[in-house]
């Protein structure tokens, strides 16, 4: 895993040397029944669940890419680890998954190949090992392509499962990475190169991936908005959105971005957010957020995803706000002119006030039209006519109930949601799945059909209505 491959022209050679390696490490699991994949499946899960790698692997992510905090990554690297292992461990990917005899139909599930996992510098430990569990539970190979801010921390991870699935006496070649540097060209010829690519993060890659002739998973950007409806229970709402928002310093694509609040509970809200640690900003530190956070109309590397306090020191808020958890900044539009209306990686949530439910709905569509299209919107209420609302009208795949958006939107043990680090968005975002990434999406499935008694309805049971409405011309 420490070779580089040392120029331009060498990039073709070098993949196709891993693809081989995992063509052939595949082998081990042709004839291997479920309890044996099921094993390789939690050795990769033990190979950051452990205490001591969940630990070490947080803290180098945080030195690696500067992001985040280590008592959330660790929380990362351990509950959505066990959740996708729960998950997986209750599927049959091994041989007959089903068997419909009404319709004389039994499926068999088959191994896609060579996996291109395309992972974030947001997750560069959990995510790696989230695609290797899943591409491995379909009996894949997995080659995992790690952001070049976080790789030192992905290099790791894929050596602790390489370890772990030599323990068990499978090769360590099911799950490999591409050697550094780390570079587009690289990504690129592996998207070419492997069976199946799924990418999270960059929707750069992306858009490459779905361009690149290979079958492609890719998933869409975040930008979650939220309403806190009249009905809510606002301290209970309150501390949800600030547990999500602050967890991991907001690098989840699930995090809070915004929060839209009708106006008969406007002021009760705010104060429900003020209790659980957010911090109002006034016209003046509005402002000098927004001068902070973007830099020539890109999001500033050097303050996103830094702690509170190292965030209110730079934007040079007063001493009360260093002590907040997050910053609530009110805003009144969206789109390109309104950046605060955008995903910001940041302790910062947008405070939105609508007039009444609809226009606080309207204003969730509008949202998600700008930035973050398909992905999730939350509301807080307790009428659930209200979020039955949202589901159907907003083009979204997830509308999370009273729930902290970070933790239940990637999957949770109190929702039905499978566990994953990549959510897909729909064609409304260009996505090919509108679910969670899960295990279905790696394997391949031969259907053995075999005849039942003639299903053949009449014309007229077809086409009856028809004829009576319309007639028969």
């Amino acid at each position: 895993m420490s070779e580089t491959n040392s120029g331009p022209g060498d990039a073709n050679a070098a993949v196709a040397k891993i693809i081989e390696n995992g063509r052939q490490a595949m082998k081990s699991l042709t004839n291997a029944d479920q309890a044996r994949v099921d094993e390789a499946v939690t050795a990769l899960a033990w190979a950051v669940y452990e205490p001591g790698r969940a630990r070490e692997l947080a803290e180098l992510a945080v030195t690696d890419t500067g992001m985040g905090n280590v008592d959330s990554k660790i929380i990362k690297n351990t509950r959505k680890t066990f959740g996708t292992l729960r998950d997986l461990i209750r599927a049959q990917t091994v041989g007959i998954i089903e068997r419909d005899e009404a319709r004389g139909m039994v499926k068999y599930a088959k191994p896609v190949g060579v996996v291109g996992a395309v992972t974030p510098s947001t997750n560069p430990a959990a995510t790696p090992v989230n695609k290797a569990m899943m591409a491995v539970k379909g009996r894949n190979a997995v080659i995992i392509a790690g952001s070049p801010a976080g790789f030192q921390t992905t290099l790791k991870t894929v050596n602790y499962m390489r370890e772990q699935l030599e323990a068990i006496g499978l090769p360590a070649d099911l799950v490999q990475m591409l050697p550094p540097p780390v570079n587009k060209e690289m990504t690129q010829e592996l998207m070419q190169q492997c069976d199946l690519v799924v990418v999270t993060g960059s929707q750069n890659n992306v858009k490459r991936a779905y361009s690149s002739g290979t079958p492609a998973i890719g998933v869409g950007a975040g930008n979650v908005a939220v309403m806190i409806a009249s009905s809510a229970e606002l301290d209970s709402a309150a501390e949800k959105i600030c547990a999500s928002k602050i967890f991991d310093n907001s690098t989840s694509c699930s995090s809070e971005n915004s929060v839209t609040i009708v106006d008969e509970i406007y002021d009760d809200a705010i104060t429900a957010l003020q209790r659980a640690g957010g911090y109002m900003c006034n016209a003046d530190e509005r402002q000098k957020i927004i001068d902070t956070l973007w830099v020539n109309g890109n999001l500033n590397r050097k303050v996103i995803a830094k702690d509170a306090d190292i965030l209110a020191d730079v934007v040079g808020l007063p001493e009360a706000a260093k002590n907040a958890k997050f910053f609530m900044v009110e805003e009144t539009g969206v789109g390109a002119d309104f950046p605060l209306s955008n995903e910001k990686l940041s302790l910062v949530l947008t405070v939105y006030r609508a007039a009444d439910y609809k226009a606080a709905k309207a204003r969730l569509g509008e949202l998600l039209e700008y930035a973050g299209m398909g992905h999730s919107v939350g509301i807080h209420t307790n009428n659930i006519a209200e979020a039955q609302e949202l589901a159907e009208d907003l083009n979204v795949v997830r509308v999370l109930v009273n729930q902290a958006h970070t933790f239940g939107n990637g999957g949770s043990f109190t929702n039905g949601f499978e566990f994953t680090l990549s959510m897909g968005c729909g064609s409304w975002a260009g996505n090919s799945i509108s679910e969670n990434l899960n295990y279905k999406h790696f394997i391949n499935i031969t259907h053995l059909s075999t005849e039942i008694p003639e299903d053949k309805p009449s014309e007229q049971a077809m086409f009856g209505s028809h004829w009576e409405k319309y007639g028969r011309q």
